[in-house]
């Protein structure tokens, strides 16, 4: 089968398509023909070499996808060959035409939801379920702001919390990013690259400011967030570039919360729990994933270039 192998961690220079053997599943695992691969912003930072945790070299990059179930290995009843399916984890990586997967991993893709599609939901899905009710624990009525809305995580954050009744503001820095969250439930767009947006955005604000507020850039946006929180508020760090400094007055005043978050830190029970509720909204409609950019799989390094840029209108994916 190809699949793109990264011999040594580096520049997207080291994203090599190559040819390899195709996996064989084993007792508890399915084996996916991948239509449809995730890009995710961490899988270029495992390819520098910079992410904490490291795979051994060499390694196949990937763990969002979506495909086909070409075989089972003993033991698995609840998956059969030929199930349109999407993948929440991965063994051997998804930017490849096949992937060996665990069973608990592979859930059922709603006929209506593409493959693409389903490229867009493990990650960005599961971890925008986790910040907003694992972490922050919103409830309907809440006020959140989603910083960055227009990329994958964003997207789907605004369609979950507008899904729970929340009350959405959503910031992205250019007009068609706007026009997309906003197609996408949020009730308020703020252009965060404009003076004294959250000041503005505060005015419209229940309670003098926001409940919770998802941030995926926190070295840029951390000191801001925490003067616009109201009583109680909770932010949620989702991405970070690098450090920043804050005034730990502006938590203290409104009793504010920091929380981190990283998908992977989520127990067994926190993802089988994250991955129902997210079945669920597929089949209801209420979750719509939104495909921006499509590449071949041979030009996963202007993928990676692509995923790093700022102004993302949904997600990017790989197509074997």
């Amino acid at each position: 089968m190809k699949a793109i192998c990264v011999n040594q961690f580096g520049g997207t220079d080291s994203l090599r398509l190559r040819e390899i053997p195709t996996p064989e599943p084993g007792p508890g695992q399915v084996l996916i023909a991948i239509r449809a691969a995730g890009v995710n912003p961490v899988e270029t930072y495992i390819r520098s070499g910079i992410y904490p945790n490291l795979p051994s070299l060499p390694y196949t990059p990937g763990r969002d996808g979506a495909g086909v179930i070409e075989l089972v290995g003993e033991g698995v009843t609840a998956l059969r060959p030929g199930d349109r399916v999407f993948t929440s984890g991965t063994l051997t990586g998804t930017y490849a035409d096949y992937a060996l997967c665990d069973a608990a991993d592979v859930h059922l893709l709603p006929a209506k939801i593409s493959f693409s599609q389903g490229a867009a939901i493990g990650t960005p899905y599961g971890t925008a379920y986790r910040a907003l009710f694992q972490r922050a624990k919103a409830a309907a009525g809440e006020t959140v702001l989603v910083h960055g809305a227009s990329g994958g995580v964003g997207l789907a954050a605004v369609q979950l919390a507008r899904a729970a009744r929340l009350t959405v503001f959503a910031s992205a820095g250019t007009t068609r990013g706007r026009e997309l969250v906003m197609k996408n439930g949020a009730h308020h767009a703020l252009d965060h690259r404009t003076p004294y947006y959250l000041e503005k955005a505060l005015t419209q604000a229940k309670h003098g400011g926001f409940d919770i507020i998802l941030e995926m850039l926190a070295n840029v946006n951390l000191g801001q967030d925490l003067p616009a929180l109201a009583r109680n508020g909770r932010v949620v760090i989702i991405g970070s570039r690098g450090t920043v400094e804050i005034n730990p007055r502006d938590a203290m005043s409104s009793d504010a919360t920091i929380l981190g978050m990283v998908l992977a830190n989520a127990t067994e029970d926190e993802r089988e729990r994250i991955y129902a509720a997210i079945c669920d909204g597929l089949k209801m409609g209420t979750l719509n994933p939104v495909v921006g950019k499509e590449f071949p799989l041979e030009r996963a390094s202007e993928a990676h270039e692509a995923i790093m840029m700022p102004g993302a209108l949904g997600k990017i994916v790989l197509r074997p």
